[in-house]
């Protein structure tokens, strides 16, 4: 399974021989459907140029810390908050150095201080500077602070000696870089996911819907199935691809929905109800299309069933959860709902404004019984991460309280 289709990769080169092989790390990328950015220091651009960096990743090359188009609009922060995976290859011992020290008076450094995401390395350098122990602690304290170390592989270097050092070939950095959202969290389990908005019928060309584009649904779906999920995506109408990994049910109405996930749901380990489904209908829809006649026009509207609060009120419902859009209130009018539906856990987000809706970032205030996190404003694809590592964390606990006997119970049959 390609885990780096539609994920955004961030590649730092630094200044050593094996910067050439970037050309083809950068079209590899491409070709397992990963959006890539360059960052270039100056002592790559002497082995490469960025101009052919731009025309394999498609996008500007970046350079300079202190560019003022860039750092106009904090450019180091946001390229690191656009990053879904943040590579630096090669890594030469100097660029290992400086990240270890947290240096940040270039582009490159700057970005890794602020890049929350997940983070790697592929060292390249002569055997004798990998071996020393200045390199190999620098690589201790790298990997403990929690970066990923690639490589490095053992074979001929470009000085004519032959050992460890040499950067991990183009294609197997792929490959590693793709298997580092392969997480297992959710290997095993059964989940149901709902995403997008729901389209209720006035008649055969109008209906009631919202905004929602279901690309946070999407993104949990995903998320999900890489942690090893076995997943089934129930999606409203929305212009999306169907994430690799996963099965995807297609609905219009809050009716088709709510069959759809009642069919599935009773079978399922985890719940997760994303859609933005529309809480009314109208009570009849019409055949025809209704003509313009009136000044006014009244529609009657009625409620539609609670998909949420249906599952949860299940025997032995799945570990259920949530989400609110709000515009006020939000952690007061997210936990009253996380309450009145009976669910496990809720995640609210603050929409209107640029936030929320039709918008490639998010943030999430997440709610369950005793417990509550803030997870910042990011890209949807890493919150979704974020959000379903917490779901396990959740679901795991519960499961452990489930099989909890107590010391003093006894058999009164």
């Amino acid at each position: 399974m390609n885990y780096l289709s539609g994920k955004h990769v961030l590649l730092g080169i630094t200044g050593g021989i094996a910067a050439y092989k970037a050309a083809e790390l950068v079209r590899l990328l491409r070709n397992a459907d990963a959006g890539v950015r360059v960052i270039m220091t100056a002592g790559a651009r002497e082995f490469i140029t960025p101009l052919t960096l731009q025309a394999l990743s498609g996008n500007p090359v970046h350079t300079d810390l202190l560019d003022s188009t860039a750092e106009a609009a904090m450019g180091h922060i946001e390229l690191a908050r656009w990053a879904d995976v943040l590579l630096v290859a090669p890594a030469t011992a100097d660029s290992l150095a400086r990240l270890v020290h947290g240096r940040a008076d270039d582009l490159l450094t700057a970005v890794c201080l602020a890049c929350e995401a997940p983070r790697a390395v592929a060292p390249a350098m002569n055997r004798a500077m990998w071996d020393n122990p200045a390199t190999r602690d620098n690589i201790s304290t790298l990997a403990a602070r929690g970066l990923h170390v690639l490589g490095p592989a053992t074979g001929e270097q470009a000085c004519g000696e032959t050992g460890p050092g040499r950067m991990l070939e183009p294609q197997a950095l792929v490959d590693q870089l793709s298997g580092l959202f392969r997480t297992g969290r959710l290997a095993g389990r059964r989940v149901v996911v709902t995403a997008g908005p729901t389209r209720e019928a006035i008649d055969p060309v109008r209906y009631i819907s919202n905004r929602s584009s279901g690309r946070m649904g999407f993104a949990v779906a995903r998320a999900a199935a890489e942690a090893g999920a076995d997943v089934t995506l129930v999606s409203g109408p929305v212009a999306l691809e169907t994430p690799p990994g996963l099965q995807r049910v297609d609905v219009t109405s809050a009716a088709d929905m709510h069959a759809a996930v009642m069919q599935r749901a009773p079978d399922s380990d985890i719940f997760i109800a994303v859609a933005a489904v529309a809480d009314y209908r109208p009570q009849a829809s019409a055949t025809q299309k209704i003509r313009k006649s009136e000044a006014t026009m009244e529609l009657l509207l009625e409620r539609n069933p609670d998909i949420l609060a249906d599952v949860a009120a299940l025997s032995g419902a799945p570990f259920t959860v949530g989400f609110a859009a709000e515009t006020e209130a939000l952690p007061e009018s997210a936990k009253n709902k996380r309450i009145a539906k009976g669910i496990d856990m809720i995640a609210a987000n603050l929409v209107g404004e640029g936030l929320g809706f039709e918008v490639d970032e998010n943030a999430l205030h997440v709610i369950w019984d005793g417990g509550e996190r803030e997870l910042p404003c990011t890209g949807k694809t890493r919150l979704a991460v974020q959000l379903v590592e917490l779901i396990a964390d959740r679901y795991d606990s519960r499961q452990t309280q489930d099989k909890v006997t107590p010391i003093n119970a006894k058999d009164t049959a």
